[in-house]
């Protein structure tokens, strides 16, 4: 039960990738992790324990090992999540009404988002003492702010038959305030500059997430299911972070890398595409005086375990599941497979993630998209190819998943972040 409570208090804490990777530093200075600057020269120690943020929302975490730095393990997750973002000048005045133009994130349900009340987080930045230091500000308003509301039954008779056509730009603009002027369309940057005491002028840009404002809970007779925002992939973010402090003293160099921008394909500067982790491994060989002959040795010897999240049986839609690959809520993690390599792994891999769960009792499944279906893709694959790495996939199954809300067992919570320590302590 504490890992439920600490998975729905982390993900309270986290409404944008922003808040998460804070969110994530906050967890990590508590257990004894010291902080470094990226870009700069790092002396490391063995049985020392690391971290560094990488533009805002990216995160690396790493232990070296109490008697020798040499070996590689790394687990991965990402911090972003399907949503909707805030556009530039996004103030509209329709008729009264003050509405925020925003625009998709990732491969959102956009129904889901409806009529639901949401609130706004990410990152501000403000005009800084010269154009190449400005200052960002981190902001989460925390309560209920907008919505975007559904049209009437009334003035859409087919909806419960043919369902809802939503246009990207018109249908899913959310409404913020009632307007004193009709025709004001700085409110939205007026009230956000109010919200963090600054000028309108002061704020230069920003990156805003909406989310839902309703917190995450448990459900089920007996409390053995989790409904909230953002389990996609704050469950395994999570996982990576409780499995990396629990799992005790180091062999070698156990690493959990947190990407941003999975959910839009991670070629950005802190996606799992870029040469970020490669980078950083560089970094920290040099800062252990190793070569890079010792990196591409243990590299080829390493494992990535990618953590993110697996389809679950849908109980009222059981067709679109594979015929023999279909976990569902409460039996464990999934090792996740697919021939298209949109999943990383390959026989030894699985073979070594099931043999991890069956040394240690951690309950797992298998999940493969039905054939006819294609299923989505995650970080795993593109990471590891970067590093000419072995790795494979694993997950929390969901229901729902990329909706505004989705739905897990607690029992898989526990079974991944249990597979996340083992992975490490082995």
């Amino acid at each position: 039960m504490f890992i439920v409570q600490d998975l729905l208090t982390f993900i309270a804490q986290s409404p944008s990738p922003f808040h998460a990777a804070r969110a994530s530093e906050r967890l990590l200075r508590d257990a004894g992790f010291a902080p470094l600057t990226w870009g700069q020269p790092w002396l490391l120690q063995p049985e020392k324990s690391y971290y560094t943020k990488v533009f805002g929302s990216s995160l690396f975490a790493f232990r070296i090992g109490e008697k020798s730095p040499r070996g590689l393990r790394i687990a991965a997750a990402h911090t972003d999540f399907p949503g909707f973002r805030v556009k530039p000048r996004a103030g509209e005045a329709r008729d009264g009404y003050g509405m925020v133009n925003v625009e998709p994130y990732g491969g959102l349900i956009l129904s889901s988002w409806l009529d639901r009340p949401l609130s706004l987080a990410g990152e501000i930045v403000l005009r800084g003492k010269d154009p190449f230091t400005p200052e960002p500000y981190l902001i989460d308003l925390a309560r209920p702010i907008l919505t975007i509301p559904r049209l009437a039954i009334h003035m859409n008779r087919d909806v419960n038959t043919q369902g809802e056509k939503l246009d990207r730009q018109t249908s899913l603009t959310p409404l913020a305030s009632l307007l004193v002027k009709e025709k004001d369309d700085d409110f939205f940057l007026t009230k956000l500059a109010r919200e963090i005491g600054h000028a309108p002028d002061d704020i230069l840009s920003y990156d805003l997430t909406l989310y839902a404002a309703e917190p995450g809970c448990t459900l089920g007779f007996d409390s053995e299911l989790i409904s909230a925002p953002r389990l996609d992939n704050l469950a395994g973010v999570r996982a990576c972070l409780d499995g990396l402090v629990d799992s005790g003293a180091a062999k070698g160099i156990q690493l959990v890398a947190l990407f941003d921008h999975e959910e839009v394909g991670s070629r950005t500067k802190q996606g799992a595409a870029s040469s970020l982790l490669s980078q950083l491994l560089s970094a920290v060989y040099r800062g252990l005086e190793l070569d890079s002959d010792d990196l591409l040795a243990d590299t080829v010897r390493g494992f990535l375990l990618s953590v993110d999240a697996a389809h679950a049986l849908h109980p009222n839609y059981p067709d679109k599941a594979d015929p023999t690959n279909r976990p569902r809520l409460g039996g464990g993690l999934a090792i996740k497979q697919a021939a298209s390599q949109s999943y990383a792994g390959d026989a030894a891999a699985q073979a070594i993630v099931a043999e991890l769960c069956r040394q240690h009792d951690i309950p797992c499944q298998t999940f493969a998209n039905r054939s006819s279906i294609p299923g989505g893709a995650t970080l795993g694959a593109i990471a590891a190819a970067n590093l000419v790495m072995r790795g494979q996939d694993v997950g929390v199954p969901l229901l729902a998943m990329h909706a505004a809300r989705e739905t897990m067992a607690a029992a898989d919570q526990e079974a991944l972040t249990r597979l996340v320590q083992a992975f490490f302590s082995d």
